[in-house]
């Protein structure tokens, strides 16, 4: 204080020159202003904590825990929100502080410092959803983004840029869990005024077959580069109208799906063809069912049996087929009855296609490939180069290979 004094009785403002330099009290804390430009020149000196007030120690406002308090807040603010999601998902204390933990390494990341603030609040989702992964706590994205009222779009490019600037390693959800997961949130299970009795189902009977159809899936080429969602809401449908498909095949995939208080995804109906396609392909290769016409909604009533003799009717259904026709037809000959078809070297599949019988098990990429753009016509250059035109010898040094190419080469230009 007798530094402050002492300042103020011979000093001059730095700013605009004043000697007219008063002492103030701010919040119990001395400070040394100028009357003129109301400059600080000097602050007092606040304690922290009990401990340095016992031993006498002081230390300046800037330096003090408000301040930093105050230049953090968006940071805690941030971590309330993060707390907030965990309890809410009732996840365990070490998720929580894992969570957390993640979150202040982002906000100080210079990545995420000119985000938008839509994604800075989706930020914290992110950390949550990260540390469920590495935990193999069963969460969809989907979860944490009703939770947030946000688009999964923008929340997977937060969560795509979180991975790669953090350089964390998130493991993949399995589909058992996410089945799991994802039938949890199912209002099928319990009694209710809005769910229909036959509409009730035991949960584990649901999610055993419902697992079973998704593993036939897997198999048949329908889960891979698809998103898991449609794919297992399909599944369940299925599932479900198997159990009692007396009081079930007359509804319908949106009004289970309400009844059921889940969103339907778009590319659900296509997954729910693709599925009943391969059942009846697989229902054509039973024995007891040959003697039935077998259509979309019959198929459903013998889903038990057909994924009880999955291996037997898969086999049957997609490999053998292919194998007869490769026994009648000896490699590089062509059957002495049909013409050889026009795609080389699938002799069935072009007789297949012109007898309208069913394709072997492809990708659906393959059975149905999207429409090429075409491509633009080419240019005059590019129809002018032959391929005759001289290589410069800086050039052909980039096409030489090993030691043999470079022997060579000297010779030919040694030869006169």
């Amino acid at each position: 204080m007798a530094a402050m004094a002492a300042m103020a009785a011979g000093g001059s403002c730095p700013g605009c020159g004043s000697a007219a330099l008063v002492e103030d009290a701010h919040y119990a804390q001395q400070q040394l202003v100028c009357a003129s430009c109301g400059c600080v020149l000097a602050e007092g000196l606040l304690t922290t904590t009990y401990a340095e007030e016992e031993h006498l120690r002081e230390v300046a406002y800037s330096q003090s825990t408000g301040q930093k308090e105050q230049l953090s807040r968006c940071l805690q603010r941030g971590i309330r929100r993060v707390q907030d999601l965990c309890k809410v998902l009732q996840l365990p204390t070490v998720f929580e502080e894992t969570a957390v933990s993640y979150f202040q390494r982002a906000v100080q990341h210079p990545s995420f410092h000119l985000v938008s603030l839509e994604k800075k609040e989706l930020l914290g989702g992110c950390c949550v959803f990260v540390t469920c992964r590495q935990h193999s706590w069963p969460l969809t994205m989907g979860t944490i983004c009703s939770l947030l009222y946000a688009k999964q779009e923008l929340f997977a490019s937060v969560y795509l840029s979180l991975q790669k600037e953090l350089e964390l390693s998130v493991p993949a959800l399995s589909l058992a869990d996410l089945v799991k997961t994802h039938l949890n949130s199912f209002r099928l299970f319990q009694h209710a005024a809005d769910v229909p009795a036959p509409f009730v189902e035991d949960k584990e009977k649901m999610v055993t077959r419902t697992m079973q159809i998704v593993e036939l899936a897997s198999e048949t080429w329908l889960v891979t580069g698809r998103h898991p969602v449609p794919i297992v809401t399909a599944a369940a449908f299925l599932s479900w109208q198997s159990l009692q498909p007396a009081a079930r095949l007359t509804c319908t995939f949106a009004r289970f799906c309400k009844a059921a208080g889940v969103d339907l995804p778009p590319p659900a109906h296509l997954r729910l063809k693709e599925l009943l396609e391969i059942l009846l392909r697989m229902a054509s290769q039973l024995a007891w069912l040959r003697v039935f016409k077998m259509d979309k909604k019959t198929v459903v009533k013998h889903i038990g049996d057909l994924l009880q003799h999955r291996i037997f009717l898969l086999k049957n259904a997609f490999c053998l087929e292919d194998e007869e026709e490769q026994r009648a037809t000896a490699p590089g000959e062509h059957s002495p009855v049909s013409p050889p078809s026009q795609e080389e070297g699938c002799p069935a599949e072009g007789k297949r296609q012109r007898e309208g019988g069913p394709g072997p098990l492809l990708p659906p990429c393959l059975t149905n490939p999207r429409k090429r753009l075409r491509t633009a016509a080419p240019s005059a250059s590019d129809l002018a180069i032959t391929g005759d035109e001289p290589i410069s010898d800086s050039e052909i040094e980039q096409y030489l290979r090993g030691p043999e190419e470079i022997r060579a080469f000297r010779q030919a230009k040694a030869w006169p």
